[in-house]
């Protein structure tokens, strides 16, 4: 294995002047680092990261705490972070809780500043009494719209008002009828997106009938399918319907035309999340897209903020999003 001072030699530099270059710091004179660079790749000198680490003070590792990798937002969510946490040098450990407490309580006591840097984390049933039991001394982020009234960073965007983006576009399309697919009081993200949903109903002067409010208590395909055959059955059928997330949105599709309904001519679909899957679904899906590769930056350039020294106040980052209206709502 090449050494900083095999390199140096070679080079014709001082050990320092090499440990600049592999560093990125930016005094080094231009003939130098060319020399340098050079010298490198001829030697094949790789760096010592766990030695780097080690002086820093880092371990080199962040975590990252997620429901449930098979839901695609969330792997396309963790994709975005690994990406974003090698800016940083730091690997990225994942764990998936289901959403089931313990675990995510588990899963908060076994960090600390001997494993890890910082932790990214999306709970679904984690409580403020968890985070002030289990107070683990390394920077901690928040994502998605929880309110459990920590003192911790958060990222998310406004679900309130991206459900309402999406109604008002059914609305916008001549629907009056309309459903949700995803209730469930035990979700912070459901609870802010029924809000949004009957605020545009109520705008628009819309009734609000409590059999289109279709309750999933987990958020996958099969959930959204068995939600819309529940509101097939009704007496007058939704004309459409806004699911909170992707996976319900398709599931929907499919069982609307199993019984012969058309999207969207008979019932129209928005979603959310605006997975990969949603614009290659037939019909493609309309879908509210937040930027998940922003939500990933901002997350991990908190948790680096913090690990350098930063100690101000909690910041609460609003991560913007757009609605990518597609064939599901517009055939």
């Amino acid at each position: 294995m090449a050494t900083l001072k095999d390199v140096a030699e070679l080079a014709g530099v001082s050990v320092k002047t090499v440990s600049n270059v592999v560093n990125g710091y930016s005094f080094v004179r231009p003939e130098n680092e060319r020399r340098v660079k050079e010298a490198l790749a001829a030697t094949g000198y790789k760096p010592n990261v766990g030695a780097r680490n080690l002086r820093r003070g880092r371990t080199g590792f962040i975590a990252l705490m997620v429901p449930e990798l098979s839901i695609p937002y969330f792997g396309e969510l963790a994709g975005g972070v690994i990406t974003a946490a090698h800016g940083h040098d730091w690997s990225v450990l994942i764990e998936q809780t289901q959403g089931v407490r313990d675990a995510e309580r588990a899963t908060l006591a076994s960090l600390g500043p001997h494993m890890v840097d910082g932790a990214i984390i999306s709970p679904e049933a984690l409580e403020k009494a968890d985070f002030t039991q289990h107070a683990s001394g390394i920077p901690m982020v928040l994502l998605g719209e929880h309110a459990l009234d920590v003192p911790i960073d958060h990222v998310g965007i406004d679900n309130v008002r991206a459900a309402q983006v999406a109604v008002r576009h059914l609305i916008g399309m001549g629907r009056r009828r309309i459903a949700v697919i995803g209730q469930n009081p035990n979700r912070g993200t459901a609870t802010q997106r029924l809000a949004g949903y009957r605020d545009a109903l109520s705008e628009a002067d819309l009734p609000q009938a409590p059999e289109l409010v279709a309750t999933a208590m987990r958020y996958h395909h099969s959930d959204g399918a068995a939600a819309m055959a529940r509101l097939l059955t009704l007496p007058e059928p939704p004309d459409a319907v806004f699911c909170f997330n992707d996976m319900l949105a398709l599931g929907a599709v499919r069982a609307a035309a199993e019984r012969g309904y058309h999207v969207p001519q008979d019932i129209a679909v928005v979603g959310f999340d605006n997975t990969e899957h949603s614009a290659y679904s037939l019909p493609s899906l309309t879908t509210i897209a937040p930027d998940k590769t922003a939500l990933a930056h901002a997350a991990v350039d908190l948790i680096h903020h913090r690990a350098g020294g930063d100690n101000g106040a909690p910041q609460d980052i609003q991560i913007p999003f757009t609605l990518e209206v597609r064939e599901s709502t517009t055939g």
